[in-house]
């Protein structure tokens, strides 16, 4: 068995699919796509532009998404199908890029919805207010505990369970780093402040999670042509109702990506295909189950490995 995954923010770098699109006409249909669909040419500061700028919240999450589902387009026109997976899921913003390559979501829907959701992330909070952290070296129920009890009356959570060492905590500055000395206090091996500019995944993302409800009441959501494994259920949805309420509950609620893999693998999968941008999701991949199978898909050499 097979799965799908897509990268979150943080893959992002200038250039990411520029030779997809050069030796695929459906790759390059992509990022045109994209760009008729904002009104901008986002390929232009995907290719050209400057890491500051593509990193800026609002950019990165739909050119994320550009380049995953152009390499998606790159297989599909080397004969692959979504049907060659089982399962599809996505980190954070990847759960919208596997939602669109499994057809539930219109590449137009997808790319304005991620230019409104980082729009509306980073105004749920002003700049400098909130912070997060990876904590390296302790498991999810050690980093959620510690958090819960050096909160006070300030908001810090887990946001991310990305790995058996890797849990990232996220809300007010203050309350995060009182975290992170805690934690390592606590046997953490590193606690490592995050360079974004919001608290994602916090319930200081409230904000953000009201105006994604709006957007994504307002737009079709079809069943997609294989299960999605939801982020904060790290479990398979299929039902476009489910679907919706979930990437409403993702803005605030933990990313529960080690779970997801666990839960895959335990069905029977035995091949991951990070497709994008990047190798961040096969690192965490082969720290939650080490015998499987993790390929990568973001150049035209990785497809040709492929089919090798």
């Amino acid at each position: 068995m097979r799965a799908f995954v897509f990268p979150g923010q943080g893959a992002q770098a200038v250039g990411m699919g520029r030779e997809l699109a050069e030796a695929y006409p459906a790759a390059r249909d992509v990022f045109d796509q994209v760009d008729e669909a904002l009104g901008e040419k986002l390929s232009d500061l995907i290719w050209n532009g400057d890491i500051e700028t593509l990193t800026l919240t609002q950019n990165a999450q739909p050119a994320l998404m550009a380049t995953s589902v152009a390499a998606f387009r790159a297989l599909e026109s080397e004969g692959l199908t979504i049907q060659d997976a089982n399962f599809v899921a996505g980190h954070s913003l990847g759960e919208y890029s596997a939602l669109c390559a499994a057809g539930s979501l219109t590449l137009e829907d997808t790319a304005r919805l991620l230019r409104l959701r980082g729009q509306a992330m980073q105004e749920a909070v002003p700049v400098g207010q909130g912070a997060m952290a990876a904590i390296l070296g302790l498991d999810f129920a050690t980093v959620d505990h510690i958090a819960r009890e050096v909160a006070g009356d300030e908001v810090v959570q887990a946001a991310n369970d990305n790995d058996p060492g890797q849990v990232v905590i996220s809300g007010h500055r203050g309350a995060v780093e009182r975290a992170a000395e805690a934690m390592k206090a606590a046997g953490a091996k590193r606690a490592v402040m995050l360079p974004v500019s919001a608290p994602f995944h916090s319930v200081l993302m409230q904000p953000a999670a009201a105006v994604m409800a709006n957007a994504l009441a307002a737009v079709d959501i079809q069943p997609p042509a294989v299960p999605l494994i939801a982020n904060v259920r790290a479990e398979a949805v299929v039902e476009p109702g489910a679907i919706r309420r979930l990437l409403v509950e993702q803005v605030t609620g933990t990313v529960r990506w080690r779970e997801s893999i666990a839960n895959m693998a335990e069905a029977g999968v035995t091949e991951f295909w990070e497709i994008g941008a990047g190798k961040a999701l096969s690192g965490m991949i082969k720290r939650i189950a080490r015998d499987i199978s993790v390929r990568n898909v973001g150049v035209p050499a990785d497809i040709a490995a492929l089919k090798g």
